[in-house]
């Protein structure tokens, strides 16, 4: 008999399972026991099993007891409410060994309680569940505020049933349901469930026990609403902290802002350093537009200056949008006189009175604010105010630049000296050469239009050390350089833009010394009515590049005459000049050679000489006249400019 009470002490050494506990008693049977001794097996087997249920209730015991100390812990340092719920109803599920937890809460705006919390759920439509007080197990728990049990709900009458309440049950597949409150004070504000998809019963152990991790869950859900309203005041106080903060920091800022811009205006600072006053307090990349859309200034990180707005590219200041958003913006800043944001841009018009003079064009990097914005609109004001003034002073350089101008073109010179002295105090070098240019442009010959080409004549001629003035309706520019066809197509293509029509413009020269600049103007003024006569508008070319043909036809135009001798200088004088030093026959030698239509040998016949020779000559012609004198344009030229030489040498021939 020791050995068998051995026995059954291991079993419960092992935490043998309840049918291990039968083999001492199937062994004695099995080798013919006497009756007493199975008797006193069977009541050691029972005493075995009832020490092995205590030791079973002392086990959960001490897991529930671990269970909601480690709830306690996660109450006690509780961060995120989610995961505190989620963690008891986890450990109600483990400890009461149910399929399935899950945890309601009441929604007061819609009297009803819907899910918050579900470990082991499988079905959407059962998470999604609603309960309308008083429905279901759920509802009837949440209004009485008892816990309710029942080993089989869908059998069980005590229970509203509703169709969607069942239908959430019987797709998760619940059988069995113990749903415990939650309260605050003598408030219902939710129910922990523990559930079976069999039927089972629950013992009052596990009600107390999902009663204690409820009383857990509303000590959570409490605790998290006060850290809320506590996180909410602490909010709301740093946001009103955050924003007086900003607004002392707007005001300051604006206050450095306008005294910066009133200290700019009154020691005459110009575009650019109210551009970078105001990016110095604002931040952010700024551009200062004029009346035409152009650059005057561009500041702010990696910001370049100069040329058209519409040229700056990915890595220049601020990439302007569409033409047509960034009118409007203009329009309704002008209208409204408020800067006006568009996308990631502000645009602030500089105006004054009806007068369009620019915009500002900001790119903030930060937030702005309203204070932001007000000195946007005061650094276009000031902006307004310095460009009023620059081209007032603009005006007045004008004309005594276009006085001088007008003195050097208009009469003939008869005090040079006095003239280089005028023009040295106004940075113009008389001596260095000089091309005059003629735009001809119809429309433009009063009213704004006229304004604006006379104002950009006189910026464009200012920027490049030179003079422009008006003459018989025509704007007229002396420009130092040699390359009067590229100055004069310049000329026609930047005026264009700014007028927004074609501009056509004719140029003569290099001129140096005053003596010269009145003939080169005529000469322009013809090449400007050559160009309109020949179809050319919105052109812009040289008297070199026109001809013979174009003075001509420039002249007849205006009832003058071509200057013959000019031509024959510039077109044969090297061939001639050299033939009356060397008494060479290069002019009768061209004559011959065209005239046989550009036979070497047959020219060669006539001259009586041989061929070597015409080559010989031709060449040094060459040297004479360029390499390209045989060219098309340059040949047919060369042609004219001989038979005139005939003619005016009276029909003479040339000896040979």
């Amino acid at each position: 008999m020791p050995s068998a009470t051995i026995r059954f002490l291991e079993l419960l050494e092992r935490e043998a399972a309840p049918v291990e506990f039968e083999g001492p008693l199937v062994q004695a049977r099995s080798r013919g026991a006497s009756p007493d001794e199975i008797a006193e097996l069977e009541e050691a087997k029972l005493a075995a099993l009832r020490v092995r249920a205590l030791l079973e209730r002392r086990r959960r015991r001490e897991a529930e007891l671990s269970g909601l100390y480690d709830t306690a812990g996660d109450l006690a340092g509780l961060r995120d409410l989610d995961a505190v719920l989620h963690a008891i109803v986890h450990r109600a599920r483990n400890l009461l060994g149910t399929d399935i937890a899950y945890l309601t809460m009441s929604d007061d705006a819609a009297g009803d309680v819907y899910m918050r919390v579900t470990d082991g759920s499988v079905s959407a439509k059962f998470q999604r569940l609603r309960l309308p007080l008083g429905a279901g197990l759920g509802g009837l728990v949440a209004q009485t505020g008892t816990p309710y049990a029942t080993a089989n709900y869908p059998a069980d009458r005590r229970f509203h049933h509703t169709g969607e309440i069942d239908a959430g049950v019987g797709e998760e597949g619940l059988v069995a349901i113990l749903g415990v409150p939650l309260r605050l004070g003598s408030r219902v504000i939710g129910v922990l469930y523990a559930a079976n998809r069999s039927e089972r019963p629950f013992a009052r152990e596990e009600v107390s026990l999902l009663v204690s991790l409820a009383a857990h869950a509303a000590v959570a859900i409490d605790t998290a609403r006060l850290l809320g309203e506590t996180q909410a005041a602490l909010t709301e106080l740093s946001s009103a902290h955050t924003k007086i903060s900003a607004h002392s920091a707007s005001v300051e800022r604006a206050a450095a802002a306008h005294d910066r811009m009133t200290a700019l205006v009154l020691r005459g600072g110009g575009v650019e350093e109210v551009a970078a006053a105001v990016t110095e307090v604002l931040g952010g990349r700024l551009m200062v537009l004029d009346a035409e859309g152009r650059t005057l200034a561009a500041v702010g990180a990696d910001a370049p200056s100069g040329g058209p707005a519409r040229d700056v590219g990915p890595g220049g200041t601020v990439p302007l949008p569409d033409p047509a958003i960034v009118a409007e913006a203009l329009a309704a800043s002008r209208a409204d006189g408020r800067a006006v944001r568009r996308g990631g841009l502000w645009f602030a018009a500089v105006v004054a009175g009806a007068e369009n003079l620019g915009a500002l064009v900001w790119r903030p990097q930060h937030d702005t604010g309203h204070a932001d914005q007000q000195i946007l609109e005061r650094a276009a004001l000031v902006t307004a105010l310095l460009l009023l003034f620059r081209r007032t002073v603009a005006d007045a350089e004008g004309r005594v630049r276009g006085e001088l101008l007008d003195d050097l073109i208009s009469r003939p010179v008869r005090d040079p000296e006095s003239l280089r002295a005028r023009a040295r105090r106004l940075q113009v070098d008389l001596s260095r050469p000089h091309v005059l240019i003629c735009v001809d442009d119809a429309a433009a010959t009063s009213g704004p239009a006229r304004e604006r080409a006379v104002s950009w004549a006189h910026t464009f001629a200012g920027t490049h050390a030179g003079l422009a003035a008006t003459r018989d309706g025509r704007v007229v520019l002396m420009v130092p350089g040699t390359d009067a066809g590229a100055l004069a197509r310049s000329v026609a293509r930047e005026l264009g833009r700014v007028l927004g029509r074609p501009v056509t413009a004719g140029a003569a020269g290099p001129a140096a010394e005053p003596a010269g600049l009145a003939a080169a103007f005529k000469e322009a003024d013809h090449c400007a009515t050559a160009l309109a006569a020949l179809g050319r508008v919105g052109d812009g070319a040289s008297t070199a590049e026109l001809g013979f043909v174009g003075l001509l036809l420039g002249a007849v135009r205006e009832g003058g005459d071509p200057d013959v001798t000019r031509f024959l200088r510039e077109t044969i004088g090297s061939v001639v000049d050299y033939d009356t030093r060397r008494g060479t026959n290069l002019v009768k030698t061209l004559e011959c050679y065209f005239g046989t239509g550009g036979s070497l040998a047959r020219a060669a016949e006539q001259l009586h000489v041989h061929v070597n020779t015409v080559t010989q000559r031709l060449d040094r012609v060459a040297q004479l006249l360029g390499a390209d004198w045989q060219r098309p344009d340059r040949a047919l030229e060369v042609q004219l400019a001989l038979r005139l030489h005939r003619l005016g040498s009276g029909g003479e021939q040339l000896s040979g």
